[in-house]
């Protein structure tokens, strides 16, 4: 028997974190099954592009298929994401394949000492076209808000009008690895910078139930820091975690797939995270069920604290 649902409205955050955001997907068809209706969505990054296309029209099942068609085509396996996918994978194999690795790793770093972005702006964006309606925001199905980080001023943007794909691409946009977008006098990059999962953006927009979804690395996987570079990652994936933790402060309920160690880049393991959002989803469905149909004890306390970060 299907869950009723009571008239509250769930809002639905779904955080950054390159391939690991393909998670997000196996979470809607969860929802989808259950019958549960988002109200509206917020999203960074990855979940900026998941949440865009979902919002946009298509069904979790229609994610779906179109991630595996775009990861089977001949665009993304010559993309240079596939490329760094590829060398990521040598670096586990025979020694002569780890030089192989290390050189083409070496080679990207250093393209990205000399240019905003190790991608092209041609490529980032037919992977954005790929997925996302051309349409403006005001014209999606659900409500939707991007969030994305102008470099500039150091603000957190949040985009609700305006081109759908302008707005995820700005959020996408990796630093390091994606030029940043000009805009005016903004000049937009990832919306992780300042807000890996945007709780507090889906309950200033209306929801009364936040249901957050995090796609972050497993800090349990330690591995040995051998070089300034492994510091330094392991340092921003600290920083991470504490940002996450102030983000979630909003969340109602937080949904954690099991994405292990996987990189940004690892999009060869779609099905095992598609897989593993709808088993962390249904692992959450009685406590999603029990805070949705309680929440009109709690719509008093989240409007004062939606009208204080309207303030």
């Amino acid at each position: 028997m299907k869950w009723k649902w009571t008239g509250n409205n769930i809002g639905l955050a779904l955080g950054g974190g390159g391939a690991r955001g393909l998670a997000h997907i196996g979470v809607l068809k969860v929802l989808e099954e259950e019958q549960i209706p988002i109200a509206v969505i917020a999203g960074t990054s990855s979940g900026a592009l998941i949440g865009a296309a979902y919002a946009g029209g298509l069904s979790a099942g229609d994610l779906e298929k179109k991630a595996a068609e775009y990861l089977n085509s001949m665009e993304f396996q010559s993309s240079v994401i596939r490329a760094i996918e590829r060398a990521n994978e040598e670096a586990e194999g025979s020694f002569t394949r780890k030089i192989q690795s290390f050189f083409i790793n070496k080679f990207y770093m250093a393209q990205a000492m000399f240019k905003p972005g190790i991608l092209s702006t041609d490529e980032f964006q037919l992977m954005i076209d790929y997925f996302v309606p051309d349409i403006r925001i005001e014209d999606t199905r659900i409500p939707f808000h991007a969030v994305a980080t102008d470099l500039v001023s150091c603000e957190e943007i949040v985009f609700s009008k305006g081109s759908l794909r302008r707005a995820v691409a700005a959020s996408c946009a990796v630093p390091g690895a994606v030029e940043p977008l000009k805009d005016g006098g903004k000049l937009l990059s990832d919306g992780g910078i300042v807000s890996m999962v945007p709780a507090r953006v889906a309950l200033k927009e209306g929801a009364d139930t936040v249901i957050a979804v995090v796609v972050d690395k497993n800090l349990a996987f330690y591995e040995e820091l051998r070089t300034g570079i492994d510091v330094s990652t392991r340092a921003t994936d600290v920083m991470s975690r504490h940002l996450v933790n102030y983000d979630l402060k909003a969340a109602d309920i937080v949904i954690r797939p099991d994405v292990g160690n996987l990189q940004w880049s690892d999009f060869s393991q779609a099905l095992h995270l598609i897989d593993a959002g709808a088993k962390a989803a249904r692992a959450n469905l009685q406590q999603i069920r029990h805070a949705t149909s309680g929440i009109r004890r709690y719509i008093p306390v989240k409007r004062i604290l939606r009208n204080l970060l309207q303030a």
